[in-house]
């Protein structure tokens, strides 16, 4: 990634993605003057990051972009903690081997959406485990704890929430976080130069107590940006589905398919900001897309491209080509110059059955392979829908309900797309 304009504060203002940043002008004029090391911490929960992790991981990727050196931390220490910021409740304590598993997700994660490649600016991934391990707790409450007071801690936002719920409270435990994730930036600063975290606006309360720490240490200016959280149109927290299914990072979790549907049916109203924050695209070009979707929201302008520049950044060009191929499918095209190295990663995502190729040559009855692949219930019910128009493969819609359908019907070398009305598909393989 070649460095760019390095003071990239007013580009990243003009994108949305600042709620809170300290010392502004010192910070700018750091950023202007050289290379300005910079982390974002990213606790393995799950063996996956899902979008609501998305936002802090764009700001490195754009200050990598102006110049500035991205280190990635992955929490193995204070995963093992939970942080009390923005949640209601305390989290589920995870064992040492359910760790090891998510942070080996994570660090793949961060090493695709990062440049780690040898050069100037090249992303750093680390572990707070990694430094954690030889502290012990007295050692740890003699040289850090001493310099944070209990009035300090309680004046954040993140844990003052949390003691006014009498039902949830706040253990130890969590209260703790704080001062383990003030201490990763002091570490960072001493070891790697890093003079700079990002993160969630819900992080303010632990970056500043970093930065204070810092300080207090006699240790280098420290400096923290937030960006604002993620809000659905109901101001819950981004990154679940209307189904209550979270939008993970990993394609095995989450198709790429589904991934970009996600962001395809995004609310009018965010599209437009959500693509600014998103898209690496410059602003004008930007701006274009936003007028066209204020003149005709309808065509869905900028949750399509939305989608696209998202889908591209995280599952990478033959991400984005799976899932553009899927959505032509679902909502009605035909598999036209497709392949079967095209739809044999589709298969799970539109559902998929297996026929030998014998049997094609023989033929199959249209009406046993509707009730072979599950799109209806009962012979009888395929030959309703046939009679209706309703029933089609490939492109040809099917009339007759003694039809056969044979290898000649295979619209690439093994695969062939079964429609059942306007809203149901499969594809059919020839093994």
């Amino acid at each position: 990634m070649a460095a760019g304009t390095r003071n990239i504060l007013p580009e990243l203002e003009a994108r949305g993605l600042v709620a809170d940043v300290s010392n502004r002008d010192e910070l700018g004029a750091a950023l202007a003057a050289g290379d300005v090391p910079h982390y974002a911490g990213h606790d393995p929960t799950a063996t996956s990051l899902h979008v609501g992790h998305l936002i802090p991981i764009v700001i490195q990727r754009r200050l990598q972009l102006a110049g500035h050196t991205p280190i990635a931390v992955v929490g193995g220490a204070t995963g093992m903690i939970g942080d009390p910021s923005g949640r209601s409740s305390e989290r589920n304590l995870l064992d040492q081997e359910t760790l090891a598993r998510n942070v080996v997700g994570i660090r793949a994660q961060l090493g695709r959406l990062l440049d780690f490649e040898p050069g100037p600016a090249a992303a750093v991934l680390t572990n707070n485990a990694d430094w954690f391990a030889g502290v012990g707790f007295i050692d740890f409450l003699r040289d850090v704890g001493k310099h944070v007071t209990i009035n300090y801690m309680l004046a954040k936002e993140s844990v003052r929430s949390r003691l006014e719920d009498r039902d949830s409270g706040l253990s130890f435990t969590e209260f703790s976080y704080m001062l383990l994730q003030s201490w990763d930036f002091v570490v960072l600063s001493r070891e790697r130069g890093c003079r700079l975290q990002v993160g969630g606006s819900d992080q303010w309360g632990n970056i500043t107590a970093g930065i204070e720490l810092c300080r207090k240490l006699g240790g280098a200016q420290l400096y923290g940006l937030t960006a604002p959280l993620l809000l659905d149109g109901s101001g819950a927290k981004m990154g679940k589905t209307s189904t209550g299914e979270t939008v993970w990072l990993d394609a095995a979790r989450t198709t790429p398919y589904a991934f970009y549907q996600y962001f395809v049916n995004v609310d009018d109203v965010l599209a437009p900001s959500l693509l600014k924050k998103f898209s690496f695209r410059p602003l004008d070009e930007l701006d274009q897309i936003i007028a066209m979707h204020d003149a005709d929201r309808g065509k869905r302008h900028c949750q399509r491209e939305l989608a696209r520049d998202v889908t591209r950044l995280v599952h990478g060009d033959d991400g984005l080509r799976r899932a553009e191929v899927a959505t032509r499918l679902m909502f009605g095209g035909g598999l036209g110059e497709l392949r079967d190295a095209d739809l044999d990663p589709l298969a799970g995502e539109i559902g998929c059955t297996d026929v030998t190729r014998g049997e094609l040559e023989a033929g199959i009855g249209v009406v046993d392979l509707l009730v072979r692949t599950g799109l209806t219930s009962s012979k009888g019910e395929a030959r309703r829908l046939i009679s209706q128009g309703g029933v089609s493969l490939g492109d040809e819609r099917i009339t007759a309900v003694d039809r056969n359908v044979t290898v000649a019907d295979l619209g690439t070398e093994s695969f062939l797309l079964v429609r059942s009305g306007k809203k149901h598909y499969r594809l059919v393989r020839a093994c």
